[in-house]
């Protein structure tokens, strides 16, 4: 069993195209108008944006939260800045000896949208 695709409610689905696509740094792999569906495809999982989803709170993995939140400067609110929330000993959760960065963001559509980074302290 593996995760297939993870929906997020959009209203505007120019509008969450244009956010998107800056702070994944990849353009949609598909757009269906009508019904109200944007993709995008994050390495074989889908992110559904949805005008008839419900807001979920999706993490996001990206190479360094602080860069993430430099790119995404002016267009999101920050929720929550940078930090570390532990140190992986191990790989049961995340790469042994990283530090798990987490920032949280307010997208273009109005959901929260966790920010993570593995990173050697």
């Amino acid at each position: 069993m593996g995760l297939v695709q993870i929906a997020q409610h959009a209203d505007d689905l120019d509008r969450a195209a244009e956010f998107y696509t800056v702070l994944l740094e990849r353009e949609p792999a598909a757009r269906f108008d009508p019904p109200g569906l944007l993709f995008f495809d994050l390495d074989g999982v889908r992110l559904l944006l949805d005008r008839e989803a419900p807001s979920s709170l999706v993490y996001l993995r990206v190479d360094n939260v602080h860069e993430a939140l430099e790119r995404l400067d002016g267009i999101v609110d920050v929720v929550s800045h940078p930090h570390v929330i532990f140190t992986h000993e191990d790989d049961t959760l995340g790469p042994a000896d990283h530090e798990e960065w987490q920032a949280f963001i307010t997208d273009s559509e109005g959901n929260t949208v966790g920010l993570v980074a593995f990173q050697r302290p």
